[in-house]
């Protein structure tokens, strides 16, 4: 290895090293990358390793084969558009995108191709395998058990509840929990509601599974691990435009119908919060709805912009910003990703979103990090929220926010991690009595804004109160 491990990555070694599988639980920023490669060139050097599936968010593929480059000085396999199990080459390390082995059977071959006794398969970002039901979940699972070697890394094991641990741990090996299937697990550890089937009300036994898990993970923290400058916060407000107000409430009042109609939902609570979170950003990709008779409209969208004050509070919080200071601006919607590019000038902003190729990609956040290159990255956290370091930016501006918390921290963590010297300022753009401030809230309690809407409304008994809880949104 071209690089040292430092001290908080040494015990990790030193206890994973002598199993076949295992878990590095670390905060982000504490360089899990660097560990788990450690333990492939060590079993390389053993003559017991012959090559690495390493599974990553599609968006973090380029950034895990740089990082094999910088720490071991070799050259990475990405799988693209045109591998199959026909085309692979005789590498050690072959990285792979999460997203496609739900996607595409050419790569989930391909990666089929590759295990085996002496092969190690490392499920990063591990949360994106949490769900037992889903396809990814089952494919990258069947890879892996078929190598002798596997690692799972993330931050954050558990996102929702006691119940993401469970697939993340099949992964690993059905001995770890000694459960053979989720309803076994459940049985035992999970007590769902009586009145909404498939939601968790309680855990148990939490102690045990700890207990169980406990010989395979190497847990530590940032607070634990490092000595870091300050994080600072601060919030900017701005206020809805009476155009804005009017459609914000129309949009409540097309969607309440729904969910006193049917049995409240996630996916109708999230299209709610979703075309308010767009109506306070100034545009509102509306879906119309049927007519008196029921009848589907022949358009089933309108696009609508209307003024708004947001773009005016970006420019005034960036103008207080040193000018030679690296900015980070998170939009989440595309949209806002072009109106905002627009606004302060092609010349001084560099994209990283995921309709741009990886390769545009890199080459744009190259050109961010020169230090006469582009003043601020504008990036989406679902393409920029994972796996890169972006230590130049000492601020931070939330156009606006994801829903859930772990999303936001993973967010804010780019540029606090190893290596930053300097206190990071997070800046949040906030549109009062609306949304915005819901999240700010959620976000402040570590939770999921859809999650506590639901169960909010779920205790409510009729219907009169679930509709005060959406026109109070």
């Amino acid at each position: 290895m071209l690089t040292e491990l430092l001290p908080h990555q040494v015990p990790a070694v030193e206890k994973l090293s002598r199993l076949r599988i295992g878990a590095l639980f670390m905060e982000m920023g504490l360089g899990k990358t660097r560990t788990a490669m450690e333990f492939a060139v060590r079993r390389r050097q053993a003559g017991r390793c012959r090559r690495v599936i390493w599974f990553c968010p599609v968006s973090v593929k380029e950034t895990i084969v740089r990082q094999i480059e910088e720490h071991a000085g070799e050259q990475a396999h990405e799988f693209g558009d045109r591998t199959t199990s026909a085309t692979l080459p005789d590498a050690f390390w072959h990285v792979v995108g999460i997203e496609s082995m739900s996607a595409s059977a050419r790569v989930i071959e391909a990666a089929g191709a590759l295990a085996g006794e002496h092969t190690m398969c490392v499920a990063d970002e591990s949360s994106y395998i949490k769900g037992f039901r889903s396809k990814r979940t089952t494919w990258i699972t069947r890879v892996g058990h078929r190598c002798r070697y596997r690692l799972i890394l993330t931050g954050t094991p558990i996102t929702k509840g006691v119940e993401d641990l469970y697939a993340q741990m099949n992964f690993l090996d059905e001995k770890v929990l000694g459960y053979r299937s989720f309803y076994s697990f459940a049985a035992n550890h999970l007590e769902y509601s009586e009145k909404y089937p498939g939601m968790v009300v309680r855990a148990h036994n939490t102690a045990w599974l700890t207990a169980k898990m406990a010989p395979y993970v190497y847990q530590v923290t940032k607070a634990e691990a490092l000595t870091l400058p300050p994080k600072v916060y601060e919030t900017r407000y701005l206020r809805m435009t009476p155009e804005q107000r009017e459609r914000y409430e129309q949009a409540k009042s097309e969607i309440l119908g729904e969910l006193l109609d049917d049995e409240v939902s996630s996916f109708t609570i999230f299209r709610l919060f979703t075309a308010l979170q767009q109506i306070v950003s100034g545009y509102w990709n509306r879906r119309v709805p049927r007519d008196a008779d029921g009848k589907k409209p022949e358009i089933p969208r309108e696009w609508l912009t209307f003024p708004h004050a947001r773009l005016d509070l970006l420019r005034a919080t960036l103008a207080e910003i040193p000018a030679d200071a690296k900015v980070i601006v998170w939009a989440k919607f595309i949209p806002d990703i072009h109106v905002i590019r627009d606004a302060l000038g092609a010349d001084g902003v560099a994209l990283f979103y995921g309709l741009l190729g990886p390769k545009e990609r890199e080459g744009n956040l190259d050109l961010w990090r020169r230090p006469n290159g582009a003043r601020v990255l504008l990036a989406t956290p679902g393409c920029g929220g994972h796996g890169l370091t972006l230590n130049e930016a000492t601020h931070v501006i939330f156009y606006n926010n994801e829903f859930k918390y772990g999303n936001r921290l993973q967010a804010e963590d780019r540029n606090h991690r190893i290596g930053q010297t300097r206190t990071v300022t997070y800046i949040d753009l906030v549109c009062s009595g609306s949304i915005d401030e819901r999240i700010m809230r959620c976000h402040g309690k570590k939770g999921n804004v859809i999650d506590e809407f639901k169960r909010e409304v779920n205790r409510m008994r009729d219907k009169k109160s679930v509709a005060a809880a959406i026109k109070s949104l």
